[in-house]
């Protein structure tokens, strides 16, 4: 307590000062409407700053948690599109878009899991990822997975937690892809060069093709929905001694910046492959 009134002591004259001097803003800015007008704009100003900083930096630690609130968002909206749907065929239309949702559960044939990728490598002939899901979150070999810019792979193996993803950028992978204008099917596989391109092979001569043209993944292919995004025409060329053109694509997904991706399930998986094996004991 001593040191207090010592201090006071020692700068009365200075505090004296302060004080009259905020009792003499304080008469100025309350009485004089023009000069509280100019203060309370310039206290609006230096909050207004203050909060905007504040909310920068509030919003950069939230980062992940709405980045992941978007992956299950997305996740669940694609679950929605109608090409995830299909019934067997019958003499009855199904018009998708006049029926609720949930009348429609027993036709839905693909549904999305989201993903983080925990690690990835493209420096080789045979590219892989791995994300943070597996045979304990749903999780099976040959799921197609896909991007939020188009197709990425398939998984090759599972274990409870995790799996492995063969990317697109590897000499084993194929997958059914078609133009968007023309609809001619070819194979899409890559040619171990620029982990940013891939071709397009089985696509006859007689179909226009130009650059900048859609490849979307075909309703023949068994491990992803149609119309997914596979890539754009960057450059066509004709083979020699053959009816057909070898195209390449600029891959939809960039590999070097891909953090989530959605693991596609097939409900309908098991029934086709089951009948198809039947056949084929059948026929041997």
């Amino acid at each position: 307590m001593r040191n207090v009134f010592l201090f006071i002591r020692r700068f009365s004259n200075s505090l004296l000062f302060l004080v009259l001097q905020i009792t003499a803003l304080y008469f100025l800015f309350h009485y004089n409407r023009f000069h509280e007008a100019v203060f309370m704009g310039a206290a609006d100003r230096v909050t207004g700053g203050l909060n905007e900083q504040y909310s920068s930096v509030e919003g950069f630690f939230h980062l992940k948690a709405v980045n992941k609130e978007l992956v299950q968002e997305n996740a669940r909206l694609r679950s929605l599109l109608r090409q995830n749907y299909e019934a067997a065929d019958t003499s009855r239309q199904l018009v998708i878009d006049s029926i609720q949702v949930d009348s429609l559960k027993k036709y839905l044939k693909y549904y999305y899991y989201p993903a983080k990728v925990a690690g990835s490598f493209i420096s080789t002939q045979a590219n892989y990822l791995t994300i943070h899901r597996g045979a304990d979150q749903d999780i099976r070999k040959d799921m197609g997975v896909i991007g939020p810019s188009g197709i990425v792979g398939r998984v090759v193996d599972v274990s409870s937690r995790y799996a492995t993803v063969m990317s697109m950028l590897s000499r084993q992978f194929k997958v059914k892809a078609n133009l968007k204008k023309g609809g001619e099917n070819g194979t899409v596989e890559w040619d171990g060069k620029s982990p940013q391109y891939v071709l397009l092979r089985d696509i006859p001569k007689s179909a226009q093709v130009k650059k900048g043209d859609t490849v979307l993944t075909s309703e023949l292919s068994t491990i992803y929905p149609a119309n997914i995004m596979v890539g754009t025409v960057d450059d066509v060329q004709a083979e020699k001694g053959s009816n057909f053109y070898s195209i390449r694509l600029k891959t939809a997904t960039n590999f070097y910046t891909l953090r989530y991706v959605y693991v596609i399930g097939d409900t309908q998986r098991q029934e086709r492959e089951k009948l198809e094996e039947t056949t084929k004991k059948k026929n041997d």
